[in-house]
């Protein structure tokens, strides 16, 4: 199972709410159409908060913001 899920929900809330849980964040991003792409450390995490998360999860694909590395 992947450690990244989109959320329908603010970077804020995505993060307050791993901090409570204690889920350890790996990456995170703001997402063009609103929500949150979120990267956990570990599986199981990402599948604690799958069931935390629940109807707000993001199904299907989405648009994101290209990522560019500085020089």
């Amino acid at each position: 199972m992947s450690r990244a899920m989109n959320v329908n929900a603010t970077e804020a809330e995505v993060t307050r709410i791993c901090l409570e849980k204690g889920a350890i964040i790996s990456a995170i991003e703001n997402l063009p159409c609103g929500g949150t792409r979120v990267v956990f450390t570990s599986g199981d995490a990402a599948t604690a908060m799958r069931a935390t998360f629940g109807s707000k999860l993001i199904s299907g694909p989405v648009a994101r913001t290209a990522f560019q590395q500085a020089r």
